[in-house]
């Protein structure tokens, strides 16, 4: 192969080298540092402590657009725009060394440093938590070397992009071939063992990192108790024979999951541990073990998401199995002025929850199982709150492993530092499930149906509207408690054309869900969900 040096095309074919050459060495070095991450913790590896930190920094307006964006993918997005900056950067770093080693090995040594500084500030972290990065960081440089070393390229092989030929006449062959020493198939075997190499490295890393730091061994041995209390059985489900219909019970894989963890937490049950503490009088501390021989209760539960907009997917119905929070609170004895427990997570993320929720007879639960298992990893396993009627951003702390009473003027939780509000009640919601948005449907009896809820309230009256028409009563399912969502369905006989179809819901207070649409910062959305079907003769 012959290409002219001493032009644009031989530039911009020695500048693809070097990008390679870069990306190359950025991709073992990552490898390297999986590995290496497997022998300290989980939260050191250099791409998630990168991830972890861009989340935390990354404005309200952006997180709340990526998720209505993207849904449960967000996270993946968001990994996937750090991989594109990260070989962006990589192949820079070939830029550079192409004009000097030194330049590009000094650009590594600034990305190593970004994320030493990432991992030993995430929560938790020590000062081994920097050993990945800087493993990194060296192995990456040391890829850098070998394979400019073995592709036979120097700094000096880069053209000047006039196009004119190096003044000490090097890289240059006349003008119809690669610069002197370069060996494209050397280059080729070094590229192959150097992939090769980052992805076993980054394999094995994974590997190791979910035996010494998984739960799902853990998860699989687990016995969860039968509960001293159990559920109300459940009502009839009028899901079925109703395409598209929310069950009553939402199972676990279809379950809504928002949060700002990357890598799904890892604790074994064995392991966990739960501090209680601040202003009480008698400060805890519970394990596992100990917590499952305490009286649990069954509740089925409806938790929402607080950026859940109208009609949105971020809500759900449970069957949950845990230990009321209100005994835990009672033994600690919490001091008067108490007004906010704040929660921790096993990866740091805080939440503050009204004390009075916790303690008011409501069943605000620490829970350990889910839909009749124990919980899934990625909803909180080993242990989770569960609070009925508010948002999960001030309630559902998943991973929980701290528990500190305190009041709301002494602390703001992750979220409240946001802007999002500091006490936020779940809101009356209903929503269409079927006939989905833009469905057509065939005229005559058609059966509209969907979900309605208002925790801890409850669901009164669901009501429907075709156009402008008048306001029609839904069938409901039986009411299981005012804090689970309630079913309904309306039997329509539909008339050829376009039509809108409209829901609203009435709490069992007697108060009606507002027309008025707000988004949902900073403590809910509200409005009435529509969706418009065209009906075939």
């Amino acid at each position: 192969m012959r290409v002219p040096v001493g032009c644009r095309e031989g530039q911009a074919f020695l500048m693809r080298r070097w990008r390679r050459i870069g990306v190359l060495a950025a991709v073992l070095g990552l490898g390297v540092g999986e590995l290496a991450a497997a022998g300290v913790r989980r939260d050191s590896s250099p791409v998630f402590a990168v991830a972890d930190a861009v989340v935390d920094l990354t404005p309200r307006v952006v997180k709340d657009l990526t998720i209505q964006l993207f849904g449960p993918a967000n996270k993946l997005v968001l990994l996937g725009g750090i991989a594109a900056a990260l070989l962006a950067l990589a192949a820079w770093t070939g830029v550079l060394a192409s004009r000097r080693l030194l330049n590009g090995t000094l650009l590594i040594a600034l990305l190593g440093a970004v994320g030493v500084l990432a991992a030993v500030t995430r929560p938790g972290a020590g000062a081994l938590d920097a050993l990945p990065s800087i493993a990194a960081a060296i192995a990456s440089a040391a890829g850098l070397t070998g394979l400019i070393t073995a592709s036979g390229l120097s700094a000096r092989a880069a053209a000047p992009q006039d196009g004119s030929v190096p003044q000490d006449g090097s890289a240059h062959r006349g003008d119809s071939g690669p610069p002197d020493g370069y060996d494209r198939r050397r280059l080729l075997v070094a590229g192959a063992v150097a992939g090769v190499g980052a992805v076993g490295a980054a394999t094995l890393g994974r590997w190791l990192m979910s035996e010494r730091f998984g739960a799902s061994r853990s998860r699989a041995v687990v016995r969860i108790p039968a509960p001293a209390s159990t559920a109300q059985p459940s009502p009839k489900d009028l899901s079925r024979g109703v395409a598209d219909l929310s069950r009553f019970h939402t199972p676990n894989q279809e379950f809504y999951r928002v949060d700002t963890a990357l890598a799904v937490p890892q604790l074994p049950a064995e392991e966990w541990r739960l501090r209680i503490h601040g202003m009480v009088e008698r400060p805890l501390t519970i394990d596992y073990r100990q917590l499952l021989s305490r009286p649990l209760i069954e509740r089925d539960i409806t938790i929402a998401c607080v950026s859940n907009p109208v009609g949105g997917p971020y809500v759900g119905n449970a069957r949950w199995v845990g230990a009321p929070l209100r005994e835990l609170l009672r033994e600690v004895s919490v001091a008067a002025g108490a007004d906010q427990v704040v929660s921790r997570s096993h990866d740091g993320m805080t939440i503050g929850t009204p004390t009075a929720a916790l303690v008011d007879g409501r069943d605000a639960m620490l829970a350990v199982a889910m839909n009749g298992e124990p919980l899934p990893i990625k909803h909180g396993f080993p242990v989770r709150m569960v609070v009925p009627g508010l948002y999960g951003y001030v309630s559902a702390c998943k991973w929980i492993v701290d528990m500190e009473l305190t009041t709301f003027a002494a602390y703001d939780a992750y979220w409240i530092k946001q802007g999002w509000a500091e006490q936020a009640e779940v809101k009356t919601a209903s929503r269409i499930d079927a006939p989905r948005d833009g469905a057509t449907v065939r005229a005559g009896a058609v059966v509209i149906g969907g979900v309605a809820w208002a925790q801890h309230r409850g669901v009164e009256r669901v009501e429907v509207r075709i156009d402008d028409g008048p306001w029609q009563a839904a069938e409901l399912s039986r009411e299981q408690s005012v804090d689970t969502w309630r079913q309904w369905v309306h039997r329509w006989t539909a008339t050829p054309g376009d039509h809108r179809l409209r829901v609203r819901a009435t709490d069992g207070l007697g108060e009606r869900q507002t027309s008025a649409r707000r988004d949902s910062f900073p403590d809910g959305a509200t409005g009435w969900h529509e969706v418009t079907v065209t009906v075939e003769g």
